[in-house]
């Protein structure tokens, strides 16, 4: 197989690690890449974005296998765009993957699926919106419509917080159009977990589950971000809690979406609010979440390569999967800064012993290579990853290879899986 996988962050790094250690592969590019993924695949220097230059790379390229990792290209059809040139591709089509690129389009699908999740309005009229939030009342959360980079929800706690964030996403259009429409929605309380099923447009074979730390600083402060940890498993998610989350969260997805004539093949990632209740579902991503992609493919002992395949051409059905037992562990290197302004081209340096920590891979998200050093190109960098027979041990290494990193203009989280170690785990 020659496989092509599109994308430049640490998901697509983890993607080309796991993929480039099956013996069925006879070539690997990446689209566009960064400066890990050079080590592990041919790096091709077109955007994620560029769908038409993508079909024809592939194309020419004789590409026998298309891998999307970010949302983007997905929403702006590059899946359809391969299957129409006869390009066998992992990643749901447009249509499909309007899950991820309306929040609205999500809500009213698990609404028809009957899919347990907080109650929610869709506004494009602020006054209406605002109307809206007094008369619910704080806790409520506030979320744009259409994508931002996953930055686009609000979680506010308070009324002012509210309204605020109607004013700046709708008013003040800090995500641009992605805030002509906003859905609000109930606060859930509980446990929150991401959950990650493979599906082939009739089938859905589970992944597995990790917990995210979407906050910028220790204690789970700070404004959101793209996500600067995780771990995998996650102990809230039981065997049996598993089984529920695909009987009530996934299953009857994927079987709503094919009736309504947009089967959705792919990966589809749930966020999982694990409540007083049970789980119920906070949304829908059509990728491998980023960290958890990490984490997964740290722990995920099968062949990536045939498995996605399978998904591609429709053959899920009877697929299943071997893990480790170990747990696997992110901790997210960004830059100074981040989310907000940062400085770009700092030189990394110690990335050769960071990487020499028993248990650790170094994964690269917002990197470059330049005249022989590493720089740093985005607001998360690195992704160091650890596995270990513990969250404890997972955690130790992963923080020893932090600290032999040479990279003053970037900070981490300190507290990665800080539940989970509550526990004693």
């Amino acid at each position: 197989m020659k496989v092509l996988v599109v994308g430049s962050g640490g998901r697509e790094h983890a993607l080309c690690w796991k993929l480039g250690q099956s013996p069925l592969l006879t070539g690997l590019y990446c689209a566009p890449g960064n400066a890990g993924i050079a080590q592990v695949a041919e790096c091709v220097a077109i955007n994620a974005e560029a769908v038409d230059d993508l079909v024809a790379f592939a194309t020419a390229k004789s590409i026998d296998l298309v891998v999307v990792g970010p949302e983007a290209p997905l929403v702006a059809g590059l899946a359809d765009k391969c299957r129409a040139a006869g390009i066998k591709v992992f990643g749901p089509s447009a249509a499909a993957a309007e899950l991820e690129g309306s929040k609205g389009f999500m809500k009213d699908m698990a609404a028809k699926a009957g899919i347990p999740t907080a109650w929610y309005g869709r506004f494009t009229d602020m006054e209406a919106a605002r109307a809206f939030v007094r008369a619910k009342g704080a806790p409520i959360v506030v979320k744009t419509d259409g994508l931002a980079a996953g930055k686009g929800v609000v979680v506010a706690m308070t009324l002012d917080e509210a309204l605020a964030a109607i004013d700046m996403m709708m008013g003040d259009k800090v995500f641009g159009a992605a805030g002509d429409e906003l859905v609000i929605e109930e606060f859930l309380d509980g446990e929150e977990c991401s959950f990650f099923a493979l599906c082939d447009g009739t089938n859905a074979v589970a992944l597995a589950a990790a917990q995210d730390h979407k906050r910028v600083g220790d204690g789970d402060t700070g404004p959101n971000t793209g996500g600067m940890g995780a771990y995998s498993p996650t102990p809230v998610v039981t065997p049996e809690l598993q089984t529920r989350i695909m009987d009530t969260c996934i299953l009857p997805l994927v079987r709503t979406m094919a009736a309504e004539g947009k089967p959705y093949a792919g990966v589809l990632f749930a966020g999982i609010m694990v409540t007083a209740d049970g789980p119920k579902l906070l949304e829908y991503n059509v990728r491998f979440g980023d960290p958890e992609c990490q984490v997964l493919m740290a722990r995920l002992k099968s062949d990536l390569a045939p498995v996605l395949m399978a998904g591609a051409e429709g053959r899920l059905g009877g697929v299943t999967l071997d893990w480790r037992d170990d747990v696997a562990l992110v901790v997210v290197m960004a830059a100074k800064g981040y989310p907000g302004p940062y400085e770009k081209n700092t030189v990394i340096g110690g990335l050769d012993q960071a990487g020499r920590v028993e248990g650790v891979t170094v994964l690269h998200a917002g990197t470059a290579a330049r005249d022989g050093k590493v720089v740093a190109t985005g607001g998360r960098v690195l992704g160091i990853t650890a596995i270990g027979p513990t969250v404890s041990e997972a955690r130790r290494r992963a923080y020893e290879a932090v600290d032999r990193l040479d990279w003053p203009e970037g900070f981490c989280r300190r507290d990665i899986a800080w539940r989970a170690v509550a526990r004693g785990l």
